[in-house]
């Protein structure tokens, strides 16, 4: 799977990937911006809610909880 891009809520716990894109309106990208998710940034996936409603990821060394209407919008790629 070495260049494929998927979105970010398909990915399982403990991946971990690349952005590659990001997708949606800007207010929401300018807010995932300031948490540190922008293209080349390296996302582990913590987690998910019991309902897969919200995923926790890890950007450098903060956690985040993003709905997954969030995470549908970043494209990633496995990171290598």
């Amino acid at each position: 799977m070495s260049n494929k891009t998927k979105k970010l809520s398909d990915c399982k716990k403990a991946c971990i990937v690349k952005v590659v894109k990001l997708n949606g309106v800007s207010e929401l990208k300018q807010r995932l911006i300031s948490f540190g998710i922008m293209k080349n940034a390296v996302i582990e996936v913590l987690g998910y809610a019991p309902a897969k409603s919200t995923m926790e990821i890890k950007v450098g060394k903060m956690s985040i909880a993003l709905r997954s209407k969030e995470a549908d919008l970043i494209e990633v790629q496995k990171y290598e």
